[in-house]
Protein backbone atom coordinates (compact mmCIF):
# COMPACT_ATOMS: atom_id res chain seq x y z
CA UNK A 1 0.00 0.00 0.00
CA UNK A 2 3.29 2.50 0.90
CA UNK A 3 4.79 0.99 -2.38
CA UNK A 4 1.53 2.27 -4.17
CA UNK A 5 1.50 5.83 -2.55
CA UNK A 6 4.87 6.33 -3.34
CA UNK A 7 4.39 5.50 -7.40
CA UNK A 8 1.52 7.75 -7.13
CA UNK A 9 3.51 10.45 -6.07
CA UNK A 10 5.97 9.85 -8.16
CA UNK A 11 3.77 9.77 -11.38
CA UNK A 12 2.53 13.03 -10.15
CA UNK A 13 5.51 15.08 -9.54
CA UNK A 14 6.49 13.65 -13.22
CA UNK A 15 3.41 14.25 -14.44
CA UNK A 16 3.64 18.58 -13.52
CA UNK A 17 7.38 18.61 -14.50
CA UNK A 18 6.38 17.65 -17.99
CA UNK A 19 3.13 19.70 -18.05
CA UNK A 20 5.84 22.26 -16.88
CA UNK A 21 8.41 21.51 -19.47
CA UNK A 22 5.16 21.55 -21.88
CA UNK A 23 3.75 25.01 -20.92
CA UNK A 24 7.57 26.32 -21.37
CA UNK A 25 8.10 24.91 -24.65
CA UNK A 26 4.95 25.94 -26.03
CA UNK A 27 5.79 29.85 -24.97
CA UNK A 28 9.12 29.68 -26.97
CA UNK A 29 7.82 27.76 -29.51
CA UNK A 30 5.56 30.49 -30.20
CA UNK A 31 7.57 32.83 -29.63
CA UNK A 32 10.24 31.44 -32.10
CA UNK A 33 7.68 30.39 -34.85
CA UNK A 34 6.68 34.49 -34.38
CA UNK A 35 10.44 35.10 -35.41
CA UNK A 36 9.94 32.97 -38.08
CA UNK A 37 7.29 34.84 -39.58
CA UNK A 38 8.58 38.02 -38.66
CA UNK A 39 11.56 37.63 -40.57
CA UNK A 40 9.41 36.56 -43.49
CA UNK A 41 7.87 39.47 -43.88
CA UNK A 42 4.40 38.26 -41.97
CA UNK A 43 4.27 40.84 -39.33
CA UNK A 44 0.81 40.80 -38.90
CA UNK A 45 1.31 36.74 -38.39
CA UNK A 46 4.02 37.40 -36.23
CA UNK A 47 1.88 39.56 -34.05
CA UNK A 48 -0.35 36.74 -33.18
CA UNK A 49 2.00 34.49 -31.60
CA UNK A 50 3.73 37.67 -29.94
CA UNK A 51 0.04 38.01 -28.18
CA UNK A 52 -0.37 34.73 -28.04
CA UNK A 53 3.25 34.07 -26.09
CA UNK A 54 2.43 37.00 -23.74
CA UNK A 55 -0.96 35.31 -22.92
CA UNK A 56 1.31 32.36 -21.50
CA UNK A 57 3.75 34.65 -19.91
CA UNK A 58 2.72 38.56 -19.62
CA UNK A 59 6.41 39.49 -18.24
CA UNK A 60 8.03 37.74 -20.96
CA UNK A 61 10.73 40.91 -22.16
CA UNK A 62 11.09 38.95 -25.72
CA UNK A 63 7.58 38.84 -26.04
CA UNK A 64 6.90 42.67 -25.69
CA UNK A 65 9.75 43.14 -27.36
CA UNK A 66 9.58 41.45 -30.36
CA UNK A 67 5.57 42.80 -30.51
CA UNK A 68 6.91 46.19 -30.39
CA UNK A 69 8.78 45.46 -33.49
CA UNK A 70 5.56 43.64 -35.27
CA UNK A 71 3.79 46.57 -34.40
CA UNK A 72 6.84 49.05 -36.05
CA UNK A 73 6.77 47.12 -39.33
CA UNK A 74 2.85 47.40 -39.93
CA UNK A 75 3.32 51.24 -39.17
CA UNK A 76 1.44 51.07 -35.82
CA UNK A 77 4.03 53.52 -34.14
CA UNK A 78 2.07 53.65 -30.98
CA UNK A 79 1.01 50.49 -30.22
CA UNK A 80 5.04 50.03 -31.26
CA UNK A 81 6.12 52.68 -28.34
CA UNK A 82 3.78 51.03 -25.56
CA UNK A 83 5.25 47.70 -26.22
CA UNK A 84 8.69 48.84 -26.01
CA UNK A 85 8.40 50.34 -22.78
CA UNK A 86 6.41 47.41 -21.39
CA UNK A 87 9.85 45.43 -22.36
CA UNK A 88 11.83 48.30 -20.86
CA UNK A 89 10.20 47.80 -17.47
CA UNK A 90 11.03 44.11 -17.76
CA UNK A 91 15.02 43.81 -17.68
CA UNK A 92 17.88 45.44 -16.16
CA UNK A 93 20.06 44.43 -18.66
CA UNK A 94 21.76 47.71 -20.23
CA UNK A 95 22.17 46.35 -23.24
CA UNK A 96 18.24 45.24 -23.63
CA UNK A 97 17.46 48.53 -22.12
CA UNK A 98 19.81 50.56 -25.13
CA UNK A 99 18.39 48.29 -27.64
CA UNK A 100 14.59 49.37 -26.16
CA UNK A 101 15.39 52.74 -26.32
CA UNK A 102 17.35 52.30 -29.75
CA UNK A 103 13.62 51.15 -31.17
CA UNK A 104 11.47 53.66 -28.84
CA UNK A 105 13.44 56.35 -30.68
CA UNK A 106 12.75 54.96 -33.55
CA UNK A 107 8.98 54.89 -33.85
CA UNK A 108 8.59 58.47 -32.05
CA UNK A 109 10.80 59.65 -35.24
CA UNK A 110 8.27 57.99 -37.38
CA UNK A 111 5.86 59.39 -36.05
CA UNK A 112 7.13 62.43 -36.60
CA UNK A 113 7.52 63.43 -32.50
CA UNK A 114 11.10 64.37 -33.36
CA UNK A 115 12.48 65.78 -30.35
CA UNK A 116 10.92 62.96 -28.07
CA UNK A 117 13.03 60.48 -30.50
CA UNK A 118 16.28 62.85 -29.47
CA UNK A 119 15.86 62.36 -25.69
CA UNK A 120 15.27 58.29 -26.20
CA UNK A 121 18.45 58.38 -28.25
CA UNK A 122 20.11 60.12 -25.61
CA UNK A 123 19.33 57.45 -22.97
CA UNK A 124 20.30 54.52 -25.40
CA UNK A 125 23.80 56.02 -25.74
CA UNK A 126 24.42 57.08 -21.85
CA UNK A 127 23.80 52.70 -21.51
CA UNK A 128 25.59 51.79 -24.67
CA UNK A 129 27.76 54.92 -25.48
CA UNK A 130 29.41 53.05 -28.81
CA UNK A 131 26.45 52.10 -30.34
CA UNK A 132 27.24 53.90 -33.67
CA UNK A 133 23.36 53.06 -35.42
CA UNK A 134 21.88 55.38 -32.40
CA UNK A 135 24.48 57.38 -33.22
CA UNK A 136 23.78 58.04 -36.53
CA UNK A 137 19.64 58.01 -35.79
CA UNK A 138 20.53 60.51 -33.28
CA UNK A 139 22.55 62.59 -35.63
CA UNK A 140 19.81 62.30 -38.16
CA UNK A 141 16.97 63.20 -35.87
CA UNK A 142 18.88 66.65 -34.59
CA UNK A 143 19.24 67.79 -38.58
CA UNK A 144 15.53 67.25 -39.35
CA UNK A 145 14.52 68.69 -35.61
CA UNK A 146 17.03 71.50 -37.15
CA UNK A 147 15.13 71.52 -40.68
CA UNK A 148 11.86 71.30 -39.12
CA UNK A 149 12.95 74.69 -37.45
CA UNK A 150 13.93 76.61 -40.24
CA UNK A 151 11.06 75.58 -41.92
CA UNK A 152 8.79 76.68 -39.30
CA UNK A 153 10.58 80.23 -39.29
CA UNK A 154 10.70 80.32 -43.03
CA UNK A 155 7.36 80.23 -42.98
CA UNK A 156 6.59 82.35 -40.55
CA UNK A 157 8.76 84.98 -42.36
CA UNK A 158 6.47 84.36 -45.47
CA UNK A 159 3.31 84.75 -43.39
CA UNK A 160 4.95 88.11 -41.55
CA UNK A 161 5.43 89.37 -45.45
CA UNK A 162 2.48 88.51 -46.78
CA UNK A 163 0.88 89.92 -43.64
CA UNK A 164 2.59 93.30 -44.32
CA UNK A 165 1.96 93.21 -47.78
CA UNK A 166 -1.55 92.82 -47.63
CA UNK A 167 -1.38 95.54 -45.02
CA UNK A 168 0.46 97.71 -47.61
CA UNK A 169 -1.89 96.92 -50.31
CA UNK A 170 -4.51 97.29 -47.99
CA UNK A 171 -3.24 100.91 -47.44
CA UNK A 172 -2.37 102.37 -51.14
CA UNK A 173 -6.01 101.15 -51.71
CA UNK A 174 -6.97 103.80 -48.87
CA UNK A 175 -4.94 106.06 -50.10
CA UNK A 176 -6.00 105.77 -53.84
CA UNK A 177 -9.59 106.01 -52.56
CA UNK A 178 -8.94 109.12 -50.01
CA UNK A 179 -6.97 110.71 -53.03
CA UNK A 180 -10.18 110.33 -55.74
CA UNK A 181 -12.33 111.52 -52.94
CA UNK A 182 -10.01 114.71 -52.03
CA UNK A 183 -9.82 115.12 -56.06
CA UNK A 184 -13.63 114.68 -56.44
CA UNK A 185 -13.90 117.29 -53.62
CA UNK A 186 -11.64 119.64 -54.63
CA UNK A 187 -13.60 119.37 -58.18
CA UNK A 188 -16.95 120.36 -56.29
CA UNK A 189 -14.71 123.13 -53.90
CA UNK A 190 -13.29 124.58 -56.80
CA UNK A 191 -16.27 126.48 -59.48
CA UNK A 192 -17.43 128.51 -56.14
CA UNK A 193 -14.15 129.73 -55.54
CA UNK A 194 -14.37 130.85 -59.09
CA UNK A 195 -17.40 132.38 -58.86
CA UNK A 196 -16.50 133.72 -55.83
CA UNK A 197 -13.49 135.80 -57.40
CA UNK A 198 -15.95 136.97 -59.98
CA UNK A 199 -18.01 138.15 -57.64
CA UNK A 200 -15.36 139.66 -55.63
CA UNK A 201 -13.84 141.74 -59.22
CA UNK A 202 -17.68 142.69 -59.78
CA UNK A 203 -17.83 144.10 -56.42
CA UNK A 204 -14.76 145.69 -56.65
CA UNK A 205 -15.05 147.10 -60.49
CA UNK A 206 -18.14 149.50 -59.31
CA UNK A 207 -15.96 150.62 -56.42
CA UNK A 208 -13.34 151.47 -58.92
CA UNK A 209 -16.14 153.12 -60.86
CA UNK A 210 -17.55 155.12 -58.75
CA UNK A 211 -14.49 156.01 -57.09
CA UNK A 212 -13.81 157.39 -61.30
CA UNK A 213 -16.90 159.06 -60.88
CA UNK A 214 -16.31 161.22 -57.95
CA UNK A 215 -13.38 162.00 -59.56
CA UNK A 216 -14.62 163.40 -62.56
CA UNK A 217 -17.17 165.11 -60.31
CA UNK A 218 -14.48 166.46 -58.21
CA UNK A 219 -12.86 167.89 -61.21
CA UNK A 220 -16.17 169.51 -62.78
CA UNK A 221 -16.60 170.61 -59.16
CA UNK A 222 -14.00 172.25 -59.11
CA UNK A 223 -13.91 173.78 -62.95
CA UNK A 224 -17.19 175.39 -61.11
CA UNK A 225 -15.60 176.61 -58.39
CA UNK A 226 -13.42 178.09 -60.31
CA UNK A 227 -15.74 179.83 -62.35
CA UNK A 228 -17.93 180.80 -59.95
CA UNK A 229 -14.77 181.96 -58.01
CA UNK A 230 -13.66 184.54 -61.26
CA UNK A 231 -17.51 185.12 -61.09
CA UNK A 232 -17.42 186.16 -57.51
CA UNK A 233 -14.04 187.82 -57.43
CA UNK A 234 -15.31 190.02 -60.41
CA UNK A 235 -18.58 190.73 -58.17
CA UNK A 236 -16.15 191.48 -55.78
CA UNK A 237 -14.02 193.89 -57.13
CA UNK A 238 -17.04 195.68 -57.98
CA UNK A 239 -18.33 195.70 -54.61
CA UNK A 240 -15.09 197.02 -53.43
CA UNK A 241 -13.47 198.66 -56.40
CA UNK A 242 -10.22 196.88 -56.12
CA UNK A 243 -8.53 193.59 -55.75
CA UNK A 244 -7.98 190.83 -52.89
CA UNK A 245 -6.35 188.00 -52.69
CA UNK A 246 -7.59 184.43 -51.71
CA UNK A 247 -6.60 182.15 -49.70
CA UNK A 248 -6.60 179.28 -52.24
CA UNK A 249 -4.96 179.36 -55.52
CA UNK A 250 -8.11 177.55 -57.90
Amino acid sequence: MICRSKSILFLLIVFLICQSYSFAQSKRELINEGVDLYNEGKYTDSEVNFRKGLEKEPKSFVANFNLGDSYYKQGRYDESVKAFQNALNLTNDKLDKAKVFHNIGNSLLKSNRVQESIESYKNALKLNPDDQDTKYNLSYALSLLNKNQQNQQNKNDKNQQNNQNQNQNNQNKNDQQNNKQDNKQNQQQSPPQQNQTTQQDNLKQPQQKENKISKDQAERILDALKNNEKDLQKQLRKRTGKATRTSKDW
